[in-house]
């Protein structure tokens, strides 16, 4: 990619932009709670960057580990992980113990395998209702006109009208 800017934040020229430490909800918060004032006061609009770390590779064929180090994710990840940044800020401000943020985690853990269960036993979606509600009118009650052809990886799997 090149640009007269290294930092996509400033790629809009005349167009303003921040960029956030995406992996501090703090900081996105008060970052996006700032942005929306910009923009809804008429200002126009803004670039955020978001400042992130994926410690997976993007898909099965990239492991993540042909361009960084597997000690680089470690550390990363004891040092900047979002949800342990929460955990120790809730502590250290005495608005949480260890033992009640375990028990909550305990609980989402339990409620998240429970729907993961009830989902699975859904029958599957036809192919032909794969593009139902997509669009917001349709949840409205205004159906959509769907597309005559849909072609699919498989092009025996296509979806006719």
């Amino acid at each position: 990619r090149h640009s007269s800017h290294p930092d996509y934040y400033k790629m809009g020229n005349h167009i303003p932009g921040v960029r956030i430490d995406g992996m501090n909800i703090l900081a996105v918060k008060e970052g996006m709670r700032f942005v929306k004032e910009h923009c809804g006061s008429g200002n126009g609009p803004m670039y955020v960057e978001m400042m992130t770390y994926r410690y997976h590779g993007h898909s099965m064929s990239d492991p993540g580990t042909t361009y960084r180090n597997r000690e680089e994710i470690a550390m990363t990840r004891s040092t900047r992980d979002p949800l342990e940044f929460v955990k120790k800020t809730l502590m250290e401000a005495g608005f949480a113990e260890a033992d009640e943020i375990k028990s909550i985690e305990k609980r989402i853990r339990k409620e998240i395998q429970a729907e993961t269960k009830k989902a699975k036993e859904y029958p599957d979606v036809e192919l032909s209702d794969m593009f139902d509600y997509v669009y917001a009118d349709e949840m409205a009650g205004r159906k959509q006109e769907k597309q005559d052809f849909i072609r699919m990886p498989d092009y025996a799997k296509s979806v006719r009208k």
